[in-house]
């Protein structure tokens, strides 16, 4: 699977346009490569699609921009992409009460020689991360790959092939038949790339207020979306004080502002105005009226 590169991670402002449409499409990718073994073991098989989604919202809850920074998480991520021939998959020790998950873990020491995964008669060993791995202790989330042989995919996708994953482990029983959705999906991986749930390349970015100018503590914003044929706002640069609270020395600097831009406006177009919300934040409105 091709590890994923800057350019499939698009823009903050164009993955807010498409977030919730993406949140969606990978919420049904996920549920088809989900797979419940037992009451307390998960495996979700990971792609480059379930990895981007990460990345992405790793991203954003970070408010990474830059590329060298973009370029640290993809590097983390793309280590649990599926090699040739590979299925990888993080796992998770899912224990709801508080007071016993450190017990059940113990519990389940040496889970890592005892995860499999069985096409018709065919047995494969789940791989985990060495990295991962303690003597004496066992964390509740861990990443393993399954390297399947040669002509698995046509495997998968034959119904009268049983595919099943298997825990052994002395304190841990189960066995989990995978349906067609979930073999489908995994018969992906093996043939190559996914197809990408959305098309980050075709939206549009939201319209963007652009600064024009700073002088001290105030600034000029063209706004995003205008209300008059030309619109200028003036305020101050940090969160603005209801007009009433505001201090006399930053009205005279909006004040300022607002009439020299007003006097540049009203020489291009013949004529334009100045309004004032005396009510809500300090913020000064220099327009030019619609024809």
């Amino acid at each position: 699977m091709t590890p994923l590169v800057l350019a499939d991670i698009p823009a903050p402002e164009v993955f807010e346009v498409l977030r919730s449409q993406l949140r969606d499409a990978i919420l049904t990718h996920k549920a088809k490569r989900r797979v419940a073994v037992g009451a307390n073991v998960t495996l979700l098989f990971e792609d480059r699609e379930t990895l981007r989604w990460q990345v992405l919202e790793m991203c954003r809850v970070e408010g990474t921009r830059d590329a060298a920074s973009i370029q640290r998480e993809i590097d983390v991520y793309n280590e649990l992409l599926p090699g040739s021939g590979e299925l990888s998959a993080t796992l998770f020790i899912e224990i709801t009460d508080l007071d016993e998950i450190r017990p059940a873990l113990d519990r389940l020491l040496g889970l890592d020689a005892h995860v499999a995964l069985w096409i018709g008669d065919t047995e494969v060993r789940a791989t985990f991360d060495p990295g991962q791995m303690e003597e004496e202790r066992i964390s509740a989330v861990h990443y393993l790959r399954f390297a399947l042989p040669a002509g698995s995919a046509t495997l998968l996708r034959d119904p009268a092939v049983p595919v099943r994953i298997r825990v052994d482990h002395p304190s841990y029983q189960a066995e989990t038949r995978l349906d067609a959705a979930t073999r489908e999906s995994l018969a992906t991986d093996l043939d190559g790339d996914p197809e990408p749930l959305v098309d980050f390349d075709g939206a549009v970015a939201p319209p963007r207020d652009q600064v024009l100018l700073e002088r001290g503590a105030v600034r000029a914003v063209r706004p995003a979306r205008p209300l008059a044929r030309e619109h200028i706002v003036v305020a101050p640069r940090d969160p603005a004080p209801p007009f009433a609270d505001a201090p006399e020395e930053l009205l005279t600097a909006c004040m300022a502002l607002a009439r020299e831009i007003a006097r540049e406006l009203a020489k291009k177009h013949g004529a334009c105005r100045i309004a004032l919300d005396a009510i809500g934040p300090l913020a000064i409105d220099v327009f030019v009226p619609r024809d």
